[in-house]
């Protein structure tokens, strides 16, 4: 295409000039002058955004971090605040405002991809920011706003698509995913180009404090010294640090992180408690017998079983089949098959009556939590032979049927049952009873599970059960969770209980 130098505008230069013709309209010169000055930002402090959202009323916790955020980290930070205070809102919000002020033209928000939809529902719905899904077939030089998964990013073309591009801010949604430095998708992360990032997570610490330095050293690199410097002068080892009100400072320099008693908002209850459990003289030989199975496995192999074991004989099941077809040692594929054998003649699990117990007294809708699948089918079975109605909620399940499982829990069933995908990216605050039936290694995953029920809006106290089996792997369990909590509080700040220091019948 050819492109040509204009000179049609000295026709009407030499009109206005001969004829002596006004220069311009000076109605139109006022209107546009009263526009300019209506949208003129003369103060960087304070918040502009709030005057152009009529569908949303922040909390004054919310307002406070976009404030934060912007006024004092220069648009670099962690939003930490509990499950269930509005990290997507304060987000919004400093997105907003740095779009309102110019700072921001392009933006990238990475998120799971069980969320991608919630994120633009919410930007377009609550904030007017014109937020676009990710397809395949984008052009990202024409997408000023958009949200993709991160999983859809880190691959190619899609990666290089996106090195391309100069996004002025990066949104990362269920930030503690990057907690492992050598994944691609941290390195994908660390490599993309940004002018102004936020990481979002309740949980920037889960299993140990080096966790916590990787996802700072993604934000700010240096900030806390490298791998060596942090190591020495911290003295940090997986679950301990010292300096810690040191070390606290420097972390609260970069995070902003709110508890549900700071906010002013009058929350419910959280009663927790733990739940001890004996299995019967006939379970407890089974799992002996898996627990003496070292000459036959590695040591990885027998955990998974005594952990199984704990949930159901149906999980135990599924990885022994497996473990005998891959064996080829006579005398252990005749331990196991005899371990087969006396799983196959238990009548009973102890720990599944005791659920159905604290269902039963609960009279209520009730979700359970499992990490099994193999159990999340054995515990619908089972409560279907005692006449409670249950649905399924897994990592398997489309977005749609997701939807429509938690559709008909809430209109139908009285149990949900599901394994760890249940705990991020669902709000059930028509639910307020959680068992935690198989008890996780990382604290944080509780804290997700309670979030789905313990968030704004929830009207009645929550009541959180724990169940353990006593005098096996879950005691270690029990214990390791109590230490990475210390780790946690120590480094981060106090948690809501999720756990409980006592244990109690029922």
């Amino acid at each position: 295409m050819l492109i040509e130098r204009s000179s049609t505008w000295k026709e009407g230069f030499i009109e206005r000039l001969e004829n002596r013709a006004a220069w311009d309209n000076w109605t139109l010169y006022k209107m546009s002058y009263e526009v300019a000055k209506s949208t003129l930002i003369t103060d960087f402090t304070g918040l502009q955004s709030p005057k152009y959202l009529p569908n949303l009323t922040p909390l004054h916790h919310q307002l406070e971090v976009a404030e934060t955020v912007i006024e004092r980290m220069n648009g670099k930070a962690i939003l930490a605040d509990e499950v269930g205070l509005g990290k997507t809102i304060e987000a919004g919000l400093i997105l907003k405002e740095y779009l309102i002020r110019g700072l921001v033209k392009k933006a990238l928000i990475l998120a799971p991809a069980s969320l991608v939809n919630q994120w633009v529902d919410e930007l377009n719905q609550k904030f007017h920011i014109p937020a676009f899904p990710y397809k395949k077939n984008y052009d990202l030089n024409y997408y000023t706003i958009v949200v993709m998964s991160i999983d859809m990013a880190k691959r190619s073309p899609h990666k290089e698509n996106i090195y391309a591009q100069e996004y002025d801010l990066i949104i990362i949604d269920e930030a503690h995913k990057l907690k492992n430095h050598k994944t691609k998708s941290y390195e994908f992360v660390q490599n993309l180009r940004k002018k102004f990032c936020l990481l979002l997570t309740a949980t920037p610490i889960q299993n140990d404090v080096f966790e916590l330095f990787h996802l700072i050293s993604l934000l700010k690199p240096g900030h806390l010294g490298n791998y060596e410097t942090f190591q020495a002068a911290f003295s940090a080892r997986k679950h301990a640090v010292e300096h810690d009100e040191f070390l606290k400072e420097l972390v609260h320099q970069v995070m902003v992180r709110n508890r549900r008693e700071d906010t002013g908002i009058d929350w419910t209850n959280r009663r927790v408690q733990i739940i001890p459990i004996d299995f019967t003289v006939a379970e407890q030989k089974v799992y002996d017998m898996i627990s003496q199975l070292n000459h036959f496995s590695d040591a990885f192999s027998k955990m998974t079983l005594q952990r199984e074991m704990c949930s159901s004989k149906e999980a135990v099941l599924v990885t022994l089949t497996k473990m005998l077809q891959e064996c080829s040692q006579p005398e252990a594929i005749s331990c196991m098959e005899e371990i087969t054998w006396k799983l196959n003649a238990l009548a009973i699990h102890s720990k599944a009556e005791k659920a159905y117990e604290i269902i039963t007294q609960a009279n209520d809708k009730v979700i359970i939590f499992t990490e099994y699948r193999a159990s999340q089918n054995y515990l619908q079975e089972y409560l279907y032979s005692k006449g409670i109605s249950s649905v399924l909620f897994n990592g398997k399940f489309s977005k749609s049927k997701r939807e429509w499982m938690k559709q008909l829990f809430k209109e139908q069933a009285q149990v949900l049952i599901a394994t760890e995908s249940g705990s991020e990216g669902i709000n059930l605050q028509f639910c307020h009873h959680v068992i935690n039936y198989d008890l996780p290694w990382n604290p944080m995953k509780l804290e997700q599970r309670i979030g789905r029920v313990h968030r704004l809006g929830q009207e009645h106290d929550v009541h959180i059960y724990n169940l353990a089996i006593q005098h096996t792997i879950e005691d270690h369990i029990l214990d390791l969770l109590h230490v990475k909590i210390g780790v946690f509080e120590q480094v981060v700040g106090e948690l809501d209980d999720i756990l409980s220091t006592y244990k109690q019948t029922i």
